[in-house]
């Protein structure tokens, strides 16, 4: 068996989280699978955290204290963890980003913003600068890169993770770019669902009042942790992991995708919606 690599917790604030765990684990004489016997994490989730690949969630932090008695240490440490800052991105993100790389499936509603999985370099320019009018061209360029490097999990690998999207006709239709770009990114998003790596749905602009009305959600499921909901505004994003509220959003968002188009009538209005776009004719 070769050789444990031991993890440098001077690298990053988690991954000094991780070694700490591991030592005060190991210091107890306890098995990863000892820690999370009784509850509903599994023995690669507390590894990854160990290795400091994935931040610890608070429930999971209150139950690896009372098995190792540590008075409440990883509890509080929590915090300091989440804000780790992940360059290019919003500290509130933070954990909705690094759940996004081992979910599942990622399903997302979206009125007002294409989702950031989406976006073309273009759009992102766009929306980033509408946001962030005062940052200098390199802060710019850094959220760009950051958004653009969250769709590798699109490119690595065709299954994982699912990915549904209901988006708003309105939200396809407003001219945020130039007509030629706006095509590229619906062509995109059309070239996402024709290979089957995506489903959008659009949510046409009569349909009256509807589900989750309100704002843009994120519903996250995994393989060994419970499920999670992200919502966002313009400067502040909420993580709700309570299993009455993700079962509330779950429902709502059922219902949503219920009122929209199918998927093959929503990639056909897509792929006319570029056509009108590529040929100038953009509409209001």
């Amino acid at each position: 068996m070769p050789a444990r690599k031991d993890v440098d917790g001077s690298e990053s604030v988690p991954a000094f989280y991780g070694s700490e765990l591991r030592w005060k684990r190991e210091e107890a004489g306890l098995t990863l699978k000892d820690v999370v016997k009784d509850c509903y994490y599994s023995v690669s989730y507390l590894s990854e955290i160990e290795r400091g690949q994935r931040r610890m969630p608070m429930d999971l932090a209150a139950h690896v204290d009372r098995v190792l008695g540590t008075d409440g240490f990883f509890k509080r440490r929590c915090e300091d963890v989440r804000k780790a800052r992940q360059v290019g991105h919003a500290d509130y993100f933070a954990r909705a980003l690094e759940a996004e790389t081992h979910a599942e499936s990622i399903e997302e509603w979206s009125p007002s913003i294409l989702p950031g999985l989406l976006q073309t370099p273009a759009y992102a320019r766009a929306t980033v600068l509408a946001a962030h009018p005062d940052s200098s061209d390199e802060e710019v360029k850094e959220k760009v890169d950051a958004r653009m490097a969250r769709a590798k999990l699109f490119a690595d690998d065709h299954k994982v993770p699912s990915y549904w999207a209901v988006l708003h006709e309105q939200l396809l239709r407003f001219p945020v770019l130039s007509p030629e770009e706006m095509a590229g990114q619906l062509e995109h998003i059309a070239a996402l669902a024709r290979s089957r790596r995506i489903v959008p749905q659009v949510l046409p602009w009569n349909s009256g009042a509807h589900p989750l009305m309100e704002g843009t959600i994120t519903l996250m499921t995994f393989p060994d942790a419970p499920p999670l909901v992200y919502v966002e505004s313009s400067y502040s994003g909420q993580n709700i992991d309570d299993p009455l509220l993700v079962k509330r959003y779950r429902k709502a968002y059922d219902r949503l995708r219920a009122v929209a188009l199918s998927p093959a009538a929503s990639l056909s209005m897509i792929e006319a919606m570029a056509e009108d776009s590529r040929n100038g004719k953009q509409a209001n």
